[in-house]
């Protein structure tokens, strides 16, 4: 099993503290392929900004992002007011934090999950205030937000190692989006088990979607599979059909942003198009996606809400008008794939089949892999 990222160890966030202080270093997704930034956040409000312009992105790496924001928060706050901040002030302070960064992508259900739990955190600590200092307090969010992210690159090395053994040697596969390792701070979701299989000496080749109306399979999957140096072809998403007309594809790999409980998935728009034909053509459609993005009080995909984003998106490409001044656009960023299209989803725990209203609840339960 591979144990490190691909692409010379690129991390799309992390944790960093040096001579200027206390800082998220995050790489800006929005200028890839064609430059490689790292931005230093020092405020929530920026964290909060790279979430929204999809400078990070990715249901997994945004989770990390938001709990690296909420820590980096609170210490921000601490710093200014010193050892005379109260509990009761950093409590807020947090709890503003949380809304903030909760107004900013409302599918991925792991930005919600982080937030969560990093204030299950401080309301754990805060229940013992005796025994607490806000410095205590600042330490303790610090390294919750370490931990998940440590959990989410151990996630992706699981997902890989399970998902890879579906995928048989000289297979040619297909992906929509990017669920690499850069949306994730491991090696990735649904790229996970490329990455493993092509290691393990699998030829593999992978058909990449370039995913209107962002471009996340051109600009992102592309660069990550190239720099692994996994043969690719990149094509649009209306050629899809084509292919597997032809039968030059096995099997589809894609991310998720939110799982229901019944195993209806979001994931980014045009996810559906590509379940449906995979299904005509009687193809394997696997999801991958770690325990934190299955959301088991939903019943349904019906209930997933789904982000409206600009109309700028689809009117333009890399900053260059391509439709009609004041056109009416709609641009939806997930669609919802039926369960019944599913054939399985990779997680850190195991392999997951239907019926999947009784296999998600038991998986997210479970302590160790299996398959379900």
């Amino acid at each position: 099993m591979i144990d490190h990222y691909p692409h010379q160890q690129v991390c799309p966030v992390c944790w960093e503290e040096d001579a200027s202080g206390v800082y998220v270093r995050l790489l800006d997704q929005s200028l890839l392929p064609q430059q490689v930034v790292y931005l230093r956040l020092y405020h929530e409000q920026q964290v909060a900004d790279a979430i929204t312009t999809l400078k990070v992105r990715g249901a997994p790496a945004i989770g990390v992002t938001a709990a690296f924001g909420m820590a980096l928060a609170l210490h921000r706050f601490y710093h200014e007011k010193g050892e005379e901040l109260a509990l009761d002030e950093a409590q807020a302070h947090l709890d503003a934090t949380a809304r903030l960064l909760g107004q900013t992508r409302p599918t991925a259900v792991n930005l919600f999950w982080a937030i969560e739990r990093m204030q299950q955190c401080a309301r754990r600590a805060l229940a013992n205030q005796h025994q607490l200092s806000a410095q205590r307090l600042v330490q303790l969010l610090c390294d919750e937000a370490q931990a998940i992210a440590a959990e989410d690159r151990a996630a992706c090395l699981q997902m890989g190692k399970y998902g890879a053994e579906l995928i048989p040697d000289g297979a040619s596969l297909l992906t929509h989006c990017n669920a690499g390792a850069l949306a994730t701070v491991g090696v990735g979701t649904a790229l996970a088990p490329l990455y493993v299989a092509h290691q393990a000496g699998k030829r593999i080749h992978v058909f990449v979607d370039e995913t209107r109306p962002v471009l996340q399979g051109a600009r992102l999957t592309a660069w990550e599979l190239q720099q692994e140096g996994i043969p690719l072809t990149l094509i649009t998403d209306n050629m899809a059909g084509y292919f597997m007309r032809r039968g030059e594809i096995e099997a589809v790999f894609v991310g998720a942003d939110r799982i229901a409980a019944n195993g209806d998935v979001a994931n980014k728009i045009g996810t559906y198009s590509v379940a449906v034909l995979a299904h005509a053509h009687d193809i394997p459609f696997y999801v991958a996606a770690p325990c934190s993005t299955i959301d088991l009080t939903l019943p349904s995909g019906e209930h997933i809400p789904i982000e409206q984003r600009k109309p700028e998106e689809v009117t333009r490409v890399q900053g260059e008008q391509i439709a009609p001044t004041g056109v009416r656009v709609a641009n939806p960023a997930f669609d919802v794939t039926p369960h019944s299209y599913v054939t399985a989803i990779i997680t850190e725990r195991g392999i997951v089949r239907p019926p999947y209203d009784v296999t998600l609840r038991q998986v997210c339960s479970a302590t160790s892999g299996t398959e379900i």
